[in-house]
């Protein structure tokens, strides 16, 4: 098709197998090629996708016919694959976190903006359905005044991961597993509630890991909102997320997050046993989250309209991530800076 976009893919590991799963599922999106420096992991990808792979990024930039760029390699290449790309003239969709610094986050915002290309951060859960709910919710009020909201989600990754493993490189994941899960549910929480006034982190190593792989997180928000982030590699795999508000709670469970469960408060004093009105239960199983982001991003492109994610609140997130990071260092809370 004449109006297909091109996608090329930085990064032959797991993440970026989805990448191209979510690219061949994605109406108007072609898989354009890959890089990767591993020549084994170029290979079986090629054999894999029928698309060509390539060694040097600079001849991958130049020669593949892409329009966009999906970055999916270690957090520490976020930045200047990003800068290289748009240099490069291409619209880039980079894996969450942007980078490892708001400062370096600032400068690739920055960067595209200045080239007139368009980025998208892999913020991809704020395209589900669930989340979308709450998002309605909160903003016709049917929830009352946001009093607080509580996100966990865990895995058992960290037995897994080789020690050579960059996942396993405490400078690729301070703060424990906020790199790898915890800044879905800050996401979360910054859309819902707004800006972050200070943070208190506790990180754990309960793994053979040489990181740190357990995080819990406590936020306080400029509204008076507060936030408590719990988030681990190293046990069951789970996810919940709560909004709690003056006039209900909504939930957010299961790893897919397919089921919400909706509660209002009761209409009159209780007697006896306090007991909750019947929920609501809305179920949305099998929503491709990444392919949804992927139409958002192509449609964008097209229409010169900013990406849905808003990049204020992508470099506000990494501002309240380099306070948890500082505060898992110190053991204190710490102050996020103001935009």
């Amino acid at each position: 098709m004449a109006d297909e976009l091109g996608v090329l893919i930085l990064g032959a590991g797991r993440v970026s197998g989805n990448h191209a799963a979510a690219i061949a599922a994605t109406p108007g999106a072609r898989l354009a090629g890959f890089f990767d420096i591993d020549e084994a992991r170029v290979e079986a990808f090629e054999a894999k996708h029928g698309c060509p792979g390539f060694t040097d990024l600079e001849r991958a930039l130049r020669e593949a016919n892409a329009q966009i760029v999906m970055i999916g390699l270690p957090n520490h290449l976020h930045a200047p694959t990003t800068i290289a790309a748009c240099q490069a003239g291409k619209h880039v969709f980079v894996e969450k976190p942007i980078t490892l610094q708001r400062q370096s986050a600032r400068r690739v915002a920055d960067t595209v903006r200045d080239a007139g290309l368009t980025l998208a951060v892999g913020f991809c859960r704020r395209f589900h359905p669930s989340i979308i709910e709450i998002r309605q919710r909160l903003r016709a009020g049917e929830l009352g005044t946001l009093v607080s909201m509580i996100g966990q989600q865990t895995s058992n990754t960290a037995p897994f991961l080789p020690a050579d493993n960059w996942r396993s490189d405490p400078k690729e994941s301070p703060a424990g597993s906020m790199t790898a899960v915890g800044v879905h549910l800050l996401d979360h929480m910054i859309e819902y509630a707004g800006r972050v006034r200070e943070v208190h982190c506790i990180t754990q190593r309960v793994s053979d890991s040489p990181t740190d792989d357990t995080t819990t997180v406590l936020l306080r928000f400029e509204s008076g909102v507060t936030g408590t982030i719990f988030c681990s590699i190293s046990t069951a795999p789970h996810y919940n997320f709560a909004v709690y508000g003056t006039k209900g709670l909504a939930e957010i469970s299961h790893t897919s997050l397919q089921t919400l469960r909706l509660v209002g408060v009761p209409d009159a004093a209780p007697v006896g046993h306090v007991s909750a009105p019947p929920p609501q239960v809305i179920e949305n199983p099998g929503v491709n989250m990444l392919g949804a982001e992927l139409v958002a991003f192509a449609r964008s492109i097209r229409d010169h309209t900013p990406h849905p994610v808003d990049i204020e609140d992508v470099l506000h997130g990494m501002a309240v991530f380099d306070a948890v990071v500082e505060s898992a260092r110190t053991g204190r809370i710490v102050a996020v800076p103001k935009d």
